[in-house]
């Protein structure tokens, strides 16, 4: 049949008086311009014909892990391998009177097989990739730095066997020839290289997840992404700050995974009580404070167990500092503890309690110990505060003072 095609072409030649020579190159030419078209023409139709039929298909399905496929490209790139195949396969009876131009486009035509079946693997890649990062394994465990590896791996030799193939020699050889240049090529890629360590060494420490929250220098966010070369973080303003993987390795970083594991977020903030403001109760002090329902028991009881050690040990009370006498910065420590106690919004499954720091230059810090038991950030720093706002708003009623330096 082409030769058929070929031999009316070159007829019309001879009809229109060219020449024997000339008549046999536009006949050729045609022929292959008409083979060009046909291969294109095939394509086109070879791809309505996949999103009329295979692609509704993909779509209509209920699971979506098929659609990764049309995603990626997978079917549309090995489309592009029908009309290579149809060109290799007819160029040849095409323009019998000019090999060598034949031996040049075939070689071109395997060279775009080769980049077209990389182009293929690589689309295959990513929709493995991202079919494993629709599971949740897939933040403790990210693949992106493995599959950034392969495609290296992958385009490095689809170059290496397109340079085999016009040199006509063998991959080995050229493996061999490349072998001397290996020390260049640590240079190079030593970022990829430590890049790729790096992640592998992240993964499997489970060091970091897609999702954690991170602080590390500039970075204060969570972990978008995290690939062979770099750690993606959006931090809490939603700017993005782009970390080296072997950075994380090699320097500190705080992971807040922790807390959002554990069953509460910590509580840990100091008031500093005037010194000055401290004294014992009188009689007076303590009734008032017997008013207070949080600590009126307590106070009781105290007063019980002060009164009988004074009196076994025959302490002379006329002086107020000889044996045991309650203070108003212990009633209100008392206070505190009971009121984060009875506080509904904190963990009491964990550690709670009030305790008194090393004084220092701005008075007796008295610290609440404590855990939230919501951990989101919005909800946290509102229960501390209405805790804290309750304290301070509290210190007067036991007759003490807020540190508060004078300017």
């Amino acid at each position: 049949m082409i030769e058929k095609y070929i031999d009316i072409l070159k007829n019309l030649g001879l009809r229109m008086h060219f020449g024997e020579g000339l008549a046999t190159g536009m006949a050729e030419t045609l022929a292959a311009l008409t083979l060009l078209a046909l291969s294109v023409g095939l394509y086109y139709l070879v791809t309505f014909v996949l999103k009329k039929t295979v692609y509704r298909l993909i779509q209509r399905t209920t699971t979506k892990y098929d659609d990764l496929l049309i995603k990626n490209k997978v079917l549309a790139y090995l489309c592009l391998l029908v009309p290579a195949i149809l060109i290799s396969s007819y160029l040849p009876q095409v323009l019998p009177s000019y090999p060598s131009t034949v031996r040049f486009l075939l070689r071109c035509d395997t060279v775009f097989e080769i980049v077209v079946a990389a182009l293929v693997v690589n689309s295959i890649l990513n929709t493995s990739q991202d079919f494993y990062n629709s599971f949740e394994m897939s933040k403790a465990k990210p693949l992106s730095g493995v599959i950034q590896v392969a495609k290296i791996i992958l385009f490095v030799l689809c170059g290496l066997v397109i340079i085999a193939f016009i040199m006509g020699t063998s991959l080995k050889n050229i493996l061999i020839s490349l072998g001397t240049a290996s020390a260049v090529l640590m240079l190079v890629f030593q970022d990829t290289i430590k890049g790729f360590v790096g992640s592998i060494q992240l993964s499997g420490y489970d060091m970091v997840r897609i999702g954690d929250w991170i602080v590390m220098g500039p970075a204060d966010g969570v972990v978008q992404e995290i690939n062979l070369t770099t750690v993606k973080v959006q931090n809490w303003d939603n700017t993005i700050t782009t970390i080296p993987t072997y950075n994380m390795v090699s320097n500190p970083f705080t992971n807040w995974r922790g807390m959002s594991d554990s069953e509460g977020r910590r509580i840990a903030r100091s008031i500093n009580i005037d010194v000055n403001s401290i004294r014992y109760c009188t009689p007076e002090m303590l009734e008032k404070y017997k008013h207070y329902d949080l600590v009126k028991d307590y106070i009781t009881q105290r007063e019980a167990e002060i009164g009988q050690y004074n009196a076994e040990h025959h302490v002379d009370t006329s002086e107020i500092v000889n044996g045991r006498q309650q203070t108003n910065i212990g009633i209100f420590r008392a206070y505190i503890k009971a009121y984060i106690d009875n506080n509904p919004k904190l963990n009491h499954e964990l550690t709670t309690m009030v305790r008194q720091l090393q004084p220092t230059e701005f008075g007796v810090p008295l610290q609440i110990y404590a855990f939230s038991a919501d951990k989101q950030w919005t909800h946290y720093e509102a229960i501390q505060s209405d805790i804290f706002d309750h304290i301070l708003a509290a210190a007067p009623m036991f007759d003490l003072k807020i540190f508060q330096k004078k300017v």
